[in-house]
């Protein structure tokens, strides 16, 4: 059973939300939120394994309950979806940058935005389609991207691995590329996440490109 949290100022997105995911055998709505302060106190409170979050909210927005939810070692293994209107570059930049592990915009069809809380409570990251590979290669270029990222402990192939994710190829993908089985990518993906300390998939991406290896 996914445990889920939802954060919208909106009744109306809220109620949506919520008759949405109780229609699924395997989440469970475990609290809902109208702003961005009930939302971190809520998330504090029950540990859901996903929490959506509106961008925009009076008093805390997304954007900044996401910053400190990712920041508590205690919610480490809460995923962050952010669930907006909003498809501008730099609210995505941000929230990849903050540790968002997907990106959902709120047009998008139910099953897909059902997809990114199955993908990331399973550790995956997922965005949505039109920004995905775009706003990952453009994250390097930003100037408030550090450029630091100690790559001492990989292995050639681990490397490799990194970049592709970077690229944002799927474990399927990156298999097909390196001519390996998809099981022996999702391995890599994994060590490498655990050597860097990347809280998801969406970080890691993060960190290829600040890397440099993602070309």
């Amino acid at each position: 059973m996914i445990r889920v949290v939802i954060a919208d100022d909106q009744p109306l997105i809220r109620l949506g939300l919520k008759v949405l995911i109780e229609t699924e055998a395997d989440l469970e709505l475990v609290g809902e939120a109208e702003n961005g302060l009930a939302a971190l106190d809520l998330v504090r409170r029950v540990s859901p394994d996903v929490a959506l979050l509106d961008i925009r909210m009076p008093g805390l927005d997304g954007l900044a309950a996401l910053r400190e939810i990712t920041a508590d070692p205690a919610l480490a293994a809460t995923r962050v979806v952010i669930v907006t209107t909003f498809e501008l570059d730099e609210y995505v930049f941000e929230a990849l940058r903050n540790g968002a592990s997907g990106f959902v915009l709120k047009d998008a069809e139910p099953a897909d935005l059902l997809r990114a809380i199955r993908v990331v409570a399973a550790g995956e990251s997922l965005l949505s389609p039109t920004v995905t590979r775009r706003v990952i290669e453009a994250f390097a270029r930003r100037p408030s991207a550090p450029a630091a990222v100690d790559l001492s402990g990989l292995t050639g192939r681990e490397r490799e691995v990194m970049g592709l994710v970077g690229m944002g190829l799927s474990n399927d993908e990156i298999a097909a590329h390196l001519v390996i089985s998809p099981a022996t990518a999702r391995t890599h993906v994994s060590r490498v996440m655990i050597k860097l300390a990347a809280r998801d998939r969406a970080q890691l991406a993060v960190l290829a490109n600040q890397a440099g290896l993602a070309g």
